[in-house]
This record gives C-alpha cells, sequence and structure tokens, in this order.
C-alpha cells in the first residue's frame, strides 16, 4: 500500500511541475503579448498620423509621378495657391471672420460635434458622438487632432483633456 501512496505523491509532483512550468510560460507570453500590443498599437497611430497627413495635403492617392508634377506645379484644385502642398498649414490659426469652411472636413465634423454638445467633452466622448472608433489607438489620432484645434484657436480646453468651443463675441462657423 505504502508503494501506491508513493507513486501518487510522485505523480503529483510531476503534475504540480507542469503546472508550475505552464504557468512560467502564460506569464512570458503574456508579457510578450502585452509588449507586441504595445508596439501594434504606436505603429497603428503612426500609420494614421501619416495618412492624415498625407490626406490633408492631398498626397495619398497621388503615384509618385504625379507627385513630381504636382510640385512643379501644385495641384489642381488646391486651395492654398502654386507649389507643392507638403509643409502648408492645414489648420490655420481661427481669426475673426475665418470660417470654418477652410479647415479639412474631417476638423469641420469634430468642432460640429463639439458645438452640438453644448458642454466639454473628452476626446472619447467626442469619438462617440461623431461614430468614430474607440479603439485607443483612434482616440489618441483623434485627441491630436483636438489639440491641434486648441493650438490654432478653434477649440478652448479649460481644463486637461476637456475640449469645448472657445468663448468668442462672433460665432467662427
Amino acid at each position: 500500500m505504502s508503494s501506491l501512496i508513493e507513486e501518487l505523491r510522485q505523480r503529483e509532483a510531476a503534475a504540480r511541475a507542469q503546472v508550475q512550468e505552464l504557468r512560467d510560460h502564460i506569464a512570458e507570453f503574456t508579457e510578450r503579448l502585452a509588449a507586441a500590443e504595445e508596439r501594434l498599437s504606436r505603429l497603428e497611430i503612426a500609420r494614421e498620423t501619416v495618412s492624415e497627413i498625407l490626406d490633408e495635403t492631398g498626397t495619398a492617392s497621388s503615384a509618385a509621378g504625379d507627385a513630381e508634377t504636382e510640385a512643379d506645379t501644385g495641384p489642381a484644385d488646391s486651395p492654398f495657391g502654386e507649389g507643392s502642398p507638403i509643409g502648408v498649414l492645414t489648420v490655420p490659426p481661427w481669426h475673426p471672420g475665418l470660417d470654418t469652411l477652410v479647415l479639412p472636413g474631417a476638423y469641420r465634423d469634430l468642432l460640429e460635434v463639439i458645438d452640438d454638445a453644448g458642454h466639454p467633452l473628452r476626446a472619447m466622448q467626442v469619438a462617440e458622438a461623431a461614430g468614430l472608433n474607440v479603439d485607443r489607438s483612434k482616440v489618441e489620432g483623434l485627441r491630436s487632432k483636438l489639440k491641434r484645434l486648441v493650438e490654432r484657436g478653434w477649440l478652448a480646453e479649460d481644463e486637461p483633456g476637456m475640449f469645448a468651443p472657445p468663448l468668442r463675441g462672433e460665432n467662427s462657423s
């Protein structure tokens, strides 16, 4: 009988060692997964930022050959005048009399959502109200757009992360 008990103890010890080995693997994979997810998030943000810049400047759909032509003559319907659109300030600083029509459509939409809310919103709330994707990387890209609008006078950020229309005597729309 004692040999049967000893055999069970040995099997129990082996199973316990296997469980611990699997837990160690899980911990290692969890760390690797977290690092890979963080890298993926940074890459998504970088790609979205580059796409946003290219979309705003009108070069996203340009082929390599078209880019040389546009750099010499400027895009056909460019509101920015002659020359290459690269480096053009697509969100100009606000000043009295400037209409939101000078802004790219995505920025006009954000201003409309915030105006319609009637109270300050966080970036996540703006994304939800605009029907945008609320993934972390998407909201971070949206937050950078909102910050850009604040820097250029189109929005106010009285409290950190709370975006609202600026207080003005005249309507900016």
